[in-house]
């Protein structure tokens, strides 16, 4: 057994996408490797077969990643292999290729092309396909341009690359640049004829469709830009295909997560967002198709119906709901882990998985259950749920448990106020040795509607590797306890703070191989805002590394993707109703105060945590005399420490850890 190295995450296979073909004999999903060359990740399609209990791969272009049955036979996947395709593309021409591959052999044919930049796609029929597609009203559309007048478009593309005009907010999404004016539109494609067309108009984007099980209806979520603002509140809108009709469902201020067809029964999930917030759990309704009107069903079913259990071992992701057999399946995070849930027309739920872990891809066809998940000290596996029972049956990744030094959790639990009580872990070094002294990192989740969990976490490996104590939790504001443990709204920095030092003075009196003058901490996200709020607010921690942070909420809430409307709900407050909170909240504030020498990681096009909130916070160190530093990656956006390119990750984790050694060993 050797120790776990830093660059080992290069070597991981990641799963995603996880689904079956109609009839349910065979699952498609897509599998991940790191390549360093390329510096990027190769992704091909695999294959698993339910009867013969047998996975392999099927495609090996490594480009091929997000797919969807034609049929029983026949996999769809978008792509470029043509140079010549390549070649338009980067010149500004707008087009989607879709190639076909048989599941029974032979090389992936182009199947069609579709003049659009498409998102999403779904198959009505062996010809005809219902998408969703970007377009930017600012531009006039390509198709059906003479090739004199396409030409001269496409070079006024290319002169308008170096401006940039704004009208709306918010005018950038993270990782996706400048976003000004597009939108993501319903189109009705013919692949027998090459055409589409539109059916929804440029003032709203439209998502998360799905089709009833005659293939004549669809239902949607259409969220509304109203005089250059883009609204909290989505509505429901209802397609009548053959028609080619689309109809407003509701009218009441809603944030709905998905609509679904159960039969002829539509089953939505949304929240009033009244209570709690932007952050609030979302609830289970039965909508009318005539009227709209809303029917609550298990009012007391109070979880959180995404997996927000946080690990740096996933790329990609899948359907977190799925209808089979006349229930809704859903994926919840209880605690702190991620399970299958299944919710009927009457509003009888029942949790369909039970292991601890997560479930990051799913997919159900007569209740039978495959799905990809972590389980313990397993990263990504295929596994089969039959009558409560998984089965493992890939091993893609066995050889880091056979090869690996890993270090176990123990879990503690602290109580921090009167009835509260926090949930967290501790991975002693791997070569630890009784009545030797070691350092520590306090590591803080993002979010902080996440978790942390009992899944592989490839850093905290590393350090515990590395001769690290590690300790985490999940302060009050997490996820898998309800809304009103979730809820801090207007009180960041203070019960999560507490929660976070009572859980550190806990874990140092019980575990005496720690060094308490060498203890350090960091964090990402709201991670990254705490570990900003913490070194402000005490001098415990010896080093610090503030990653992808807020320092500021007056400049976080305008300049952010999502800070207009996230500063307002989450801190109670905007500079003109109440400027004091604001900047009683912002880690900047406190700047005078800090003394921890900080390292700050921030990426270039991290749009959600903008890099001039860790500017504001390494110059406000600096001209106080505290020893700190920034790293910026250029090409890097807010999910850096989780799909950013592997050079980049390893250099992101070998900073941190280098800070962390300068101070702490």
């Amino acid at each position: 057994m050797e120790k776990l190295k830093l660059d080992d995450f290069t070597k991981y296979t990641f799963l995603s996408g996880l689904e079956y073909n109609p009839r349910g004999s065979h699952a498609c999903f897509a599998v991940h490797k790191a390549d360093m060359e390329e510096n990027s990740y190769k992704s091909n399609l695999w294959l698993y077969d339910v009867q013969k209990d047998k996975s392999w791969q099927l495609t090996a272009f490594d480009k091929e990643k997000g797919f969807i049955w034609q049929d029983d036979e026949h996999i769809l996947f978008p792509g470029m292999r043509n140079p010549r395709d390549k070649e338009k593309a980067e010149g500004g021409g707008e087009f989607t290729i879709y190639y076909r591959i048989n599941i029974n052999g032979g090389e992936a044919q182009e199947a069609f092309r579709i003049p659009l930049a498409v998102e999403s796609i779904t198959n009505i029929d062996s010809t005809r396909f219902l998408l969703t597609a970007t377009f930017n009203s600012n531009r006039p559309d390509l198709e059906g341009m003479s090739e004199k007048d396409k030409g001269k478009e496409l070079e006024k593309r290319k002169e308008d690359k170096d401006y940039e005009v704004l009208d709306e907010i918010p005018f950038w999404r993270n990782g996706g640049g400048f976003t000004n004016r597009d939108r993501s539109r319903l189109c009705l494609y013919d692949s027998s004829t090459g055409k589409y067309e539109v059916l929804t108009d440029d003032t709203m984007d439209a998502g998360g469709v799905r089709l009833n099980d005659n293939k004549d209806k669809a239902v949607f979520i259409g969220q509304p830009c109203v005089k250059g603002k883009w609204q909290m509140e989505d509505y429901l809108f209802i397609l009548d295909i053959e028609a080619k009709s689309v109809r407003q469902l509701t009218k009441n201020k809603f944030s709905w997560s998905g609509v679904f067809f159960i039969g002829n029964t539509l089953v939505a999930m949304g929240s009033d967002m009244k209570e709690y917030g932007i952050n609030q759990d979302v609830v289970f309704y039965r909508v009318d198709q005539v009227t709209g009107e809303q029917q609550l069903l298990a009012p007391e079913f109070n979880l959180s119906t995404w997996n927000s259990v946080g690990s740096d071992c996933r790329l990609g992701g899948g359907n977190p709901f799925r209808v089979d057999d006349g229930y809704l399946y859903f994926i919840a995070t209880e605690g702190s882990s991620s399970y299958i849930y299944r919710i009927d027309l009457e509003g009888r739920f029942e949790k369909v998985s039970t292991a601890e872990g997560s479930v990051d891809s799913y997919d159900v066809r007569e209740s039978k259950t495959l799905f990809v998940g972590l389980r313990g000290h397993q990263l990504q596996e295929l596994y089969r749920l039959e009558a409560g029972k998984e089965e493992k049956l890939t091993g893609f990744n066995d050889w880091i448990i056979d090869e690996k030094h890993l270090a176990p959790l123990e879990q503690i639990t602290v109580e921090t106020a009167p009835g509260v009580t926090i949930q967290g872990w501790v991975m002693k070094p791997v070569d630890y040795e009784e009545g030797k002294k070691y350092p520590a990192i306090l590591d803080i989740h993002g979010g902080p509607k996440t978790v942390y969990g009992e899944v592989f976490f490839h850093e905290m490996q590393y350090w515990a590797n590395a001769g690290y104590f590690v300790f985490f939790c999940n302060p009050r504001g997490s996820d898998g306890r309800g809304n009103e443990f979730a809820d801090i709204r207007g009180k960041y920095g203070t019960i999560d703070y507490d929660d976070l030092m009572a859980f550190t003075d806990a874990v140092l009196a019980k575990f005496q191989g720690i060094d308490q003058e060498r203890v350090g901490v960091t964090g990402g996200s709201y991670g990254g805002f705490m570990t900003n709020w913490i070194i402000g607010h005490t001098d415990r921690f010896k080093a610090a590394a503030s990653q992808r942070s807020i320092s500021n909420w007056v400049s976080m809430g305008f300049t952010s993707d999502i800070g207009f409307y996230f500063e307002e709900d989450q801190v109670t407050a905007t500079p003109w109703s109440d400027i004091d909170k604001v900047w009683w909240h912002s880690p900047l504030k406190y700047a005078d105060q800090v003394s921890t020498p900080t390292l700050f990681i921030h990426s270039e096009e991290d749009y959600r945590c903008w890099l001039p909130e860790g500017l504001q916070m390494f110059t406000a160190l600096k001209y106080f005399g505290v020893d700190s530093r920034l790293c910026m990656f250029r090409g890097e956006s807010h999910e850096l420490s989780r799909s950013g390119k592997p050079k980049h990750r390893i250099r992101r984790l070998k900073e941190i850890t280098d800070w962390f050694d300068k101070y702490l060993k």
